[in-house]
């Protein structure tokens, strides 16, 4: 192989003819959005999307700066700006990979325990949108009744101390205090997380913070202030070894390389106060109907994911396309989405809820998608409560079956025991692990003790219906395997 290009403004056009680079004048960019939680998903995304409109001339003053509230974030800064902000994507599909280069972001902020960058860069009037993506846990909610948890020491602190806050959310509300004073206008509050109703969850968030410490700024930030609900979707791996690897293998030296699929989707309401990219001219929805978008995406994919993933550590399949690769669990996952979600979700556009399982089986299966069974277990307390319950509770409002689900979710509680049925650990793999393994060890003598002790299920633990079938199947996987009893619920002859 010649020679590796280290990635960087200067060496684009050293870079191989194979991979497309910006034809854009990154040096005449002008900011527009900072996003917050600037991690691949973002990158694979809405930086995308908005390096495409770029490529065609449009969305000049709407390049990115990135942002991060937590210690961890300033490495992924490092890296970033050490190579210009640049970033190599990587498609990888069976019929063959693709790669690109793409320039959308400018600048990455320091990252400060008092986030005094992070809001004095906000609060400047260039910045029309705030944007995020921390995660479906990283809300500060309260799991039982769905409002902000005033009892997080984050939130008291932002709270009390709101001129140098913990949060994003906090550092939001700071900056939009500094734009009201000095007569600069609001800006879009724009989340990118998996979250059903995300843009009301966020306004909740910023201006139930707000409220704390200053009721006007609240009343000002609900008038003013816009904060749309929407879709995102593509299935995006994490980064490591095998990933650094693939894009050498292209000639370039990317520390922070992203690989994705060929699928993308993001379905947006068209509520911006300040302006916005005309993301639609490059394969953005903008509807008003967000909401029914996103309960197919929520309930089948990220839902989907989560009825595999326990299955798959438990059994030691490593990655997604592992888990649909096994007979059992392919099986396990159409027989749940067909039967217990698809029937509580609606059409959207040319596309229903049966199709839309055989495209998220496709999408499982892609073999060149190296995404691993822990990426998508993590944080389960948050992505069971958001994508799984709901149909819980839609199967017992209308006696439906909610067998497959119950497995699931006993299939999980298994897993929160931390330890494989080969014998291998499990390490930590939720902001909530000492009280879920708590709750697991107490499972062991008394499974309903494991709805009785994870908030999410404070709604469909009485249920019998729910609550018997869960026993039931927890009492299986642990007297005869998840193998077994996979193959059971799916109508497999069990080996």
């Amino acid at each position: 192989m010649d020679e590796l290009i280290s990635l960087s403004q200067k060496a684009l056009g050293q870079i191989p003819a194979s991979v497309a680079v910006p034809c854009y004048d990154r040096g005449a960019l002008r900011a527009g959005i900072v996003h917050i939680g600037l991690g691949n998903f973002h990158r694979a995304h809405q930086a995308w999307y908005t390096h495409r409109l770029m490529q065609m001339g449009l969305a000049q003053d709407w390049a990115i700066i990135g942002a991060g509230v937590r210690p961890g974030d300033s490495a992924m800064r490092d890296r970033l700006l050490a190579q210009d902000c640049l970033t190599t994507l990587i498609e990888l599909d069976p019929a063959g990979k693709s790669a690109e280069v793409t320039g959308a972001m400018v600048d990455f902020l320091v990252v400060e325990e008092d986030n005094a960058a992070l809001i004095a860069r906000m609060a400047q009037a260039d910045i029309r949108i705030v944007s995020l993506t921390v995660t479906e846990g990283g809300y500060y909610l309260n799991p039982e009744t769905g409002d902000l948890d005033l009892h997080h020491d984050d939130i008291r602190n932002d709270a009390e101390r709101p001129e140098t806050p913990r949060t994003a959310f906090g550092a939001m509300v700071a900056a939009l205090h500094l734009r009201r004073a000095q007569g600069r206008g609001p800006f879009t509050c724009l989340s990118c997380d998996n979250l059903q109703g995300n843009g009301d969850i966020l306004r909740r968030t910023v201006t139930g913070l707000a409220r704390l410490s200053d009721p006007g700024l609240a009343d000002w930030i609900e008038a003013a202030c816009s904060f749309p609900n929407s879709m995102v979707d593509c299935i995006v791996p994490a980064t490591g070894a095998r990933e650094i690897a693939l894009v050498r293998s292209l000639g370039i030296a990317d520390a922070a390389p992203v690989t994705h699929e060929k699928y993308r989707q993001w379905v947006i309401e068209d509520d911006f106060c300040a302006g916005r990219p005309d993301w639609e001219q490059v394969g953005a929805v903008f509807t008003a109907d967000v909401h029914t978008y996103e309960t197919m995406k929520i309930r089948i994919l990220n839902g989907g994911h989560q009825m595999i993933c326990g299955a798959g550590e438990l059994l030691s399949l490593d990655t997604i396309a592992a888990c649909m690769a096994h007979e059992g669990i392919r099986a396990m996952f159409r027989k749940i989405a067909s039967t217990e979600i698809a029937p509580h979700v609606p059409a959207v556009p040319a596309m229903s809820a049966l199709d839309y399982i055989d495209l998220i089986d496709a999408r499982f299966a892609n073999p060149e998608i190296r995404d691993t069974t822990r990426r998508v277990a993590f944080d389960g307390s948050s992505r069971h409560a958001g994508f799984l319950v709901p149909s819980i509770k839609d199967g017992l409002a209308r006696g439906a079956p909610v067998e497959g689900l119950a497995l699931v979710s006993a299939l999980w509680a298994r897993y929160c025991l931390g330890q494989r049925e080969d014998g291998t650990g499990v390490e930590a793999n939720d902001p909530l692990w000492p009280a879920l393994q708590k709750a697991a060890m107490a499972a062991q003598t008394d499974p309903a003790a494991w709805l009785e002790n994870v908030p999410i299920y404070h709604e469909v633990k009485d249920a019998p219906q729910f609550s018997g079938a869960f026993c039931r199947w927890y009492a299986l996987l642990a007297s005869q395997g998840a193998n077994h009893v996979i193959r059971m619920y799916s109508g497999l002859p069990c080996e």
